[in-house]
């Protein structure tokens, strides 16, 4: 039996990847994008109230925000399944992240370049757990305001970080982007 054969065989190998970031960034967009599965989203309607403790300013058409996670999975390969968590971008629900990242691999930082100051705290938490993590600026109408050196000094991270640019509503562009985590994890491990 053939290697290829042998894989066809088993399946695909469990790995849990977490995507996070600020509120509105595109997290469950990313997730649904490239979910082969109807994604488990925990959405909730955004009230007056949230709207008054979240800044709709960049999402005026937002109505609704992941209150808990959302959940997809893609399979890579016949050997290689990702599991996508994706985190809650609120810091009242931050209370969450360490039960949705246990066990994960990696995790793909999502940003807003219109507004920097709301992944700090999920920038920070990937460095303080020291789990391989990539920054990927999502291409908001097809752009991004600032370019990649800029973003990497403004948020501080260390050059073997990737900073890539992605659209979090193109399932290749996703998946390009969960491939530089998973090569970051898979470095790690020396695999």
């Amino acid at each position: 039996m053939t290697p290829t054969e042998q894989a066809a065989v088993r399946p695909p190998l469990p790995v849990k990847m977490v995507i996070a970031g600020g509120f509105g960034v595109g997290k469950t967009t990313a997730v649904g994008s490239i979910s082969e599965i109807v994604p488990l989203t925990t959405e909730a309607a955004i009230t007056e109230v949230a709207a008054g403790v979240d800044d709709l300013t960049h999402t005026p058409r937002k109505t609704t925000t992941t209150v808990a996670m959302d959940f997809g999975c893609i399979t890579i390969d016949p050997t290689l399944k990702l599991y996508l968590f994706g985190t809650p971008g609120q810091d009242r629900f931050g209370f969450m992240w360490d039960d949705l990242v246990e066990g994960a691999v990696g995790g793909l930082v999502i940003v807003d370049t219109r507004r920097l100051d709301d992944c700090y705290a999920a920038v920070d938490y990937f460095e303080h757990k020291q789990i391989p993590f990539a920054v990927a600026l999502n291409a908001f109408d097809g752009r991004i305001e600032h370019d990649l050196d800029e973003v990497r000094w403004a948020l501080d991270v260390a050059e073997r970080v990737p900073v890539v640019v992605f659209d979090a509503r193109e399932r290749g562009s996703v998946r390009d982007a969960l491939l530089v985590v998973l090569e970051l994890a898979l470095a790690r491990t020396g695999a």
